[in-house]
């Protein structure tokens, strides 16, 4: 017996021995197979990069992820306490492996096996196994998998603190609503900071790490409340709340405020895009959408809701003056035509505006049923509101309203101020336009609007749209006459021009009205949009010297020097524009316009910034008596200050006497210049104040006639006086600043002549050495001649029909 013994002993040793040795081979063979942890000590995660407005205020966010990465020591101990306890309460205290949870799960799951009851099988991960799990392994339900996970996590407790292990799961657990880490669910699911959280909502968002889809808060709004209940009570339990903070906790409701992703601001998308764009090209797209970037921006909210509101009056009054051109949609009246209605999606970033069905129709009167509101988790309220349109309101539509709708047809609405359950008749522009509004100083661009509706449209034609500038081009030929030795006062003939092409044909110059005027300053030149006058002076200065000054504003990269360019016939865009015209306004000094301030990366460091002028002294680590830092401008000087002065003057004279006097009721200092192109295909007005530069554009996406007198003057120039009166209401009138050293003059508007006592006449400034016309050098005028009061009459320096030109 005792050999029986022995023989069975050492048997038993032999295959413990042996089943040791195997199971220490396959986890060292599973060892030998473990991902490199490690790596966590540099973990990035993507992370949430956010757009901000000049004052802070977020614009928008770009991410696959949506994640915001909080250290572990900042986030509030109530939010760790509701996920200690519904997911590793012993976390402290285990090694990664909590023996004690596992032997509870295992009793529970052989109890539940053998009673028979369905339902998952408890699990016993750790905190630590799940960041093992979740950072390097699949989900696979395998004995292989479950053992990688348990040697990893001890390996990662040996390697990395408590707190480090906390911090990773935190802010890397999926919590549903696209949603990673506790921090970027506390917004997304009650638009909150962490700090911000109660004890309800952080016990909520401790219960969906097990599953978010089982705890949806609207579509399982019952289990997801008896989770979050369990979870308060292992807080109670585990010592972290008081049984009255238990209480009243579980008997709140979810308040769940899902919030929206990308832009934040309907008046904004347009802006928000196109510095998206600009991220892209600068940084790439990974790092946009996980870089963790804080944007700084440029833009001022309450100008870009003037611009919009401006651009969209300005184009709906266009539009409105051409009639009704049909409905929406048309759907069928069934018992519940908010149903239906609902269906259709109406443009999210015209807020004002709604979606309305006709109901009954009685001639110039309709009942209209409104779409209804959707609620958070996408369902149709069950509220149905209607309304009368009467025909009465629509005062642009010329019919009865009964000869253009009805029942069952689909149009967009708006209230009627004062008139409760009165609404008026909307319909979106087919005209397109754009506004842009920049600090002529900086060429931080305030506000930008690229179209009526960014959900209609994603085309931005401020940026994209590449349209011919008409006459707003002009300023710059004139400038660069005046940086040449012209003057505001120097006489150019305006009379029938005629030029011969390189192909035979001939080119004949026209002016608006099809008239000629004769010898006309400058001045006179610039105010009425003179054409003829215009391309003389360009042939007198030649064609090549206007390309630069164009390349130099940054209106053209690298225009043909032919003389139809004088006129605005390239195509730029009204960004380009507006940079051009802000760099005359703050006294010649190149601008380049910018979206964007400044970029953080998710560390705080400034990885970009858009000033770059040189602030000597600004380095300074504290205050030893010296004098203030030095701000040094680096930008290059494209025309000196008294020519920007000189063209600006000129300009003020368009809006005062010229094409632009719908801008005189702005009642401020305010210089500018309309522009419109051939068969009225774009009207444009771009001009500026002291304080802004201003660049409207309006025409069809697919260049068509606007119709006849839809010009620069009649269509732009409204828009931009709409706007500019609101964004510098309050705002005390500044008058341009004129450089010392310049000469006044009182000289005739017509003939630029010295004005003598009691005639009429305007003050003209003239730089050192230059000054009115004299009568002597008006008398001799030829037929192609010029009058400089620095050397008299002169003729041009090139032939007519010059080989080349055209």
């Amino acid at each position: 017996m005792f050999r029986l013994l022995s023989w069975l002993f050492g048997l038993g040793a032999f295959f413990g021995i042996a089943a040791i040795c195997g199971a220490a081979y396959f986890i060292w063979m599973l060892s030998a197979d473990l991902p490199d942890y490690t790596v966590l000590r540099d973990y990035q995660p993507p992370v949430t990069t956010r757009v901000h407005a000049d004052d802070g205020v977020l614009l928008a966010e770009f991410a696959r992820e949506r994640r915001l990465f909080q250290p572990v020591e900042t986030m509030p101990p109530h939010v760790i306490h509701a996920f200690l306890s519904a997911e590793d309460k012993d976390f402290y205290n285990h090694f990664g492996i909590d023996v004690a949870a596992v032997v509870r799960a295992a009793r529970d799951n052989v109890m539940q096996l053998i009673e028979g009851r369905g339902g998952n099988l408890a699990g016993a991960s750790t905190i630590t196994q799940q960041v093992a799990k979740n950072f390097f392994l699949t989900a696979d339900q395998t004995m292989e998998r479950k053992l990688q996970e348990a040697l990893l996590a001890i390996r990662l407790e040996n390697t990395f603190s408590k707190d480090r292990i906390l911090e990773l799961y935190l802010n890397q657990i999926f919590l549903g609503f696209n949603s990673y880490g506790v921090a970027a669910a506390a917004l997304n699911y009650f638009d909150k900071a962490l700090y911000e959280l109660t004890y309800a909502e952080a016990a909520y968002l401790a219960a969906l790490p097990r599953g978010p889809a089982l705890y949806h808060p609207f579509r399982r709004p019952e289990a997801a409340i008896e989770r979050r209940n369990w979870v308060l009570d292992r807080m109670l339990e585990n010592g972290f709340i008081t049984a009255d903070v238990a209480g009243d906790a579980q008997n709140e409701n979810l308040n769940v405020v899902p919030r929206i992703g990308g832009s934040q601001l309907y008046s904004a998308e347009y802006f928000t895009e196109e510095v998206r764009r600009q991220l892209a090209g600068l940084y790439g797209e990974e790092q946009l959408y996980g870089g963790g970037m804080s944007v700084r921006t440029t833009l001022d909210r309450q100008m870009q809701e003037h611009a919009r509101r401006a651009l969209m009056n300005g184009l709906i009054r266009f539009d409105q003056a051409r009639g009704f051109r049909g409905v929406v949609a048309t759907i069928e009246l069934e018992e519940d035509w908010g149903t239906s209605l609902a269906a259709i999606r109406p443009l999210r970033d015209v807020p004002e505006w709604q979606l309305a069905v006709v109901l009954e129709m009685e001639n110039n009167l309709a009942r209209i049923g409104l779409r209804p509101a959707i609620d958070v988790d996408g369902r149709v309220t069950t509220a149905r509101i209607t309304g009368e349109l009467p025909g009465s309101e629509v005062s642009w539509v010329r019919q009865p309203l009964g000869q253009i709708m009805d029942v069952g047809d689909v149009v967009y609405v708006e209230p009627v101020p004062g008139k409760d359950g009165i609404y008026t008749l909307r319909q979106v522009p087919e005209i397109e336009g754009a506004i842009v509004a920049m600090d002529p100083r900086t060429g931080r661009v305030l506000a930008m609007v690229g179209g009526f509706s960014f959900a209609e449209s994603q085309f931005n034609r401020a940026t994209q749209a590449m349209r011919q500038p008409g006459s707003s081009f002009k300023p710059l030929v004139y400038a660069a006459a005046l940086a040449n030795g012209y003057t505001p006062a120097s006489v150019v003939l305006d009379a029938p021009l005629e030029m011969r092409n390189t192909d035979g044909s001939v080119w004949r110059p026209e002016n608006y009205a099809g008239q000629f005027y004769g010898p006309q300053t400058l001045r006179r030149g610039i105010e009425l949009s003179r054409n003829v006058m215009t391309v003389r002076l360009a042939r007198d200065l030649g064609m090549p010297m206007i390309a630069e000054y164009a390349r130099a504003f940054g209106v053209y990269d690298n225009m043909m020097p032919v003389l139809s360019m004088s006129l605005g016939a390239g195509e730029t865009t009204v960004m380009r524009m507006t940079a051009a015209y802000a760099t005359i306004a703050n006294g010649g000094r190149k601008i380049t316009p910018t979206l964007i301030d400044r970029i953080q990366d998710r560390y705080g460091a400034t990885i970009y910034r858009h000033d770059e002028r040189i602030c000597e002294g600004c380095a300074q680590s504290e205050w030893r008596g010296q004098g203030a830092p030095t701000i040094i401008d680096n930008r290059p000087q494209i025309i000196d200050g008294m020519t920007a002065y000189q063209i600006t003057s000129m300009m003020e004279g368009v809006v005062q006497r010229g094409t632009g006097t719908a801008v005189r009721r702005v009642n401020r200092p305010v210089a500018g210049k309309t522009g419109t192109t051939n068969d009225y295909k774009d009207a444009w007005f771009v001009g500026f104040t002291p304080e802004l530069a201003v660049g409207v554009y309006v025409g069809y996406d697919t260049p068509r006639n606007m119709g006849r007198g839809n010009t620069g003057g009649e269509l732009a120039a409204p828009i931009f006086a709409d706007f500019v009166a609101a964004a510098l209401e309050g705002a005390p009138p500044t008058p341009f600043t004129r450089p010392p050293g310049m000469v006044a003059e009182w000289v005739d508007l017509q003939t630029g002549v010295a004005a003598t006592a009691g005639s009429s006449g305007i003050q003209e400034f003239f730089k050192p050495g230059t000054g009115a016309n004299s009568w002597s050098s008006m008398m001799g005028i030829g037929a192609d001649a010029f009058v400089n009061p620095e050397r008299g009459p002169h003729t041009s320096r090139f032939e007519t029909g010059r080989s080349g030109l055209f």
